[in-house]
């Protein structure tokens, strides 16, 4: 196994962190009742309840395995990859059932359409890391 670079460890905490957020987030979602529904916009209300039960297990897919890959990135292990390319497939598939299907990205919904980029950015990058990682021989 060859040293990995110094910056990798950061890298992992910081990917972690935002995971296990993303986790949160994806709980607290699971756990909102008729009424917090109903404390949303109708538009947020609309997306909430269009979405599709499939697209919401891609959300989970996608949180928990990233949080799980960060953990193999920082114990340097070649099993984060796939882990990581499922999370990848996870806000595919999430993306494709809230901005295709449920048309998230209608009523101006900028903010929603922005953080989900963003998201995908960071699956794509952590799912290269690891496949370099592994290339390279940091992970074993």
């Amino acid at each position: 196994m060859t040293t990995a670079p110094k910056w990798l460890l950061p890298v992992a905490i910081v990917a972690l962190l935002w995971n296990l957020l993303g986790c949160m987030a994806f709980w607290m979602d699971l756990r909102m009742t008729p009424n917090d529904v109903a404390k949303l916009s109708e538009a947020q209300q609309a997306l909430y309840n269009s979405r599709p039960g499939w697209a919401v297990v891609a959300t989970g897919m996608a949180v928990i395995g990233g949080a799980l890959g960060c953990i193999g990135l920082l114990l340097k292990k070649r099993w984060a990859f796939p882990l990581l390319v499922v999370s990848l497939v996870g806000v595919l598939v999430q993306d494709y059932g809230l901005f295709v299907l449920a048309r998230g990205a209608t009523g101006g919904n900028m903010v929603a359409l922005v953080l989900q980029g963003v998201v995908l950015l960071i699956a794509i990058a952590l799912a290269w890391l690891a496949w370099r990682g592994m290339k390279r021989g940091w992970l074993a």
